[in-house]
């Protein structure tokens, strides 16, 4: 059976290992959502991956609104990537873009204008702003004739993606976001053809990824999904039928892996009693599963062993460690994350987490 430190293919996109690096925000972009240097040091400090799946994305003004998060839809940001993927790939690393468009997450203060979503929903809680946290704003519902226009923001990122060098790009279409307040029926309350039945609900995730496949190649396109559990206050009262459903459109599409966050009921992050999706979709998706949430090695191999994961994406722990691939093969100690400093925008607790060769260890 293989291990973490296998090769793996993924469509177009041949690993060294099965150990991914997971999308994390960091918020160390500017205000004008421009990547900046000490994004490529810290990207590049992280190239022993198998492949680093990019924090998430803006797509567009209108669909990022979390502050110092970069996007992908202007040619200032486009060049700005160009540092951050040649040096991942000069350290012999791949790296792809998740597409992001936060829906109802998004707040006016950011992007000038009321958040959509799939129904005139808000997300609870507070959202993190220039001015510090505030209330979450109700979203106006995505009219079908928009709809469009934001599947063709999509195909623009996804294109830059690749003019930046990207090696492929991910669809975020979990953890609450656009998407997935299409997708889950507790958000989703329309009454035409992109609300109701799963079919319906599906559709929007179907014409994304068709769409982006179409435009950049379905073997450097990959979709990220959160089937089990609340997230960010979107959930479904059903979730088997409808990703069961979700595994048979992208099979059929042809996408080159499909990454699933699993909350757990000890999740450290987000925990549920809802169970695992993975096993069930597993025989509806012919393609690489990526697991996600909570692995540590053992746990890892047990999932590759039984064929349920093909690799593993790390998150936090990849944060903290940026020679995590090292440590997993050594069974070595792992640096403990700063959560203080997860979305402030110094160097302290993104670029200076010291690797096992910076404290002696191998002295």
């Amino acid at each position: 059976m293989p291990t973490l430190f296998n090769p793996l293919t993924l469509g177009a996109m041949n690993l060294t290992n099965r150990v991914l690096m997971a999308p994390m925000t960091r918020g160390r972009a500017t205000r004008d959502h421009i990547p900046t240097a000490m994004m490529a040091d810290y990207y590049a400090q992280r190239a022993a991956a198998g492949l680093i799946i990019s924090e998430a994305v803006g797509i567009s003004r209108q669909g990022l609104g979390w502050p110092y998060a970069p996007g992908l839809w202007s040619d200032e940001q486009v060049e700005a990537w160009r540092p951050v993927t040649r040096d991942v790939h000069q350290k012999g690393g791949l790296i792809v873009a998740q597409l992001w468009h936060m829906g109802r997450m998004a707040h006016s203060s950011l992007t000038g204008e009321q958040p959509v979503s799939s129904s005139a929903t808000a997300t609870p809680g507070e959202a993190h702003t220039y001015d510090g946290k505030q209330p979450y704003e109700v979203a106006r519902p995505l009219e079908v004739g928009e709809i469009p226009g934001v599947i063709s923001h999509y195909v623009r990122a996804a294109r830059n993606a690749i003019t930046a060098g990207f090696d492929g790009v991910q669809i975020h279409a979990g953890n609450g976001q656009l998407i997935d307040q299409f997708l889950r029926n507790n958000g989703n309350a329309r009454t035409d053809e992109y609300g109701g039945s799963i079919g319906n609900r599906l559709r929007l995730l179907q014409q994304v990824t068709r769409a982006v496949a179409d435009a950049v190649g379905a073997d450097r396109t990959s979709v990220r999904l959160s089937p089990n559990g609340e997230t960010y206050g979107v959930d479904d009262s059903d979730p088997t039928p409808l990703f069961i459903a979700a595994a048979r459109v992208l099979n059929d599409i042809g996408i080159a892996f499909l990454e699933l966050k699993e909350a757990s009921p000890n999740g450290t992050f987000i925990s549920t009693d809802v169970p695992r999706q993975s096993p069930m979709m597993r025989a509806h998706f012919a393609g690489p599963m990526i697991l996600n949430s909570d692995y540590d090695l053992a746990r890892a191999q047990v999932d590759l062993d039984s064929g349920l994961a093909d690799a593993i994406s790390f998150g936090r722990p990849f944060l903290a460690n940026p020679d995590l691939v090292e440590r997993l093969i050594g069974n070595l100690p792992l640096n403990e994350v700063q959560n203080d400093t997860l979305y402030t925008q110094g160097a302290e607790g993104y670029i200076d987490y010291p690797s096992m060769a910076d404290t002696n260890v191998f002295a």
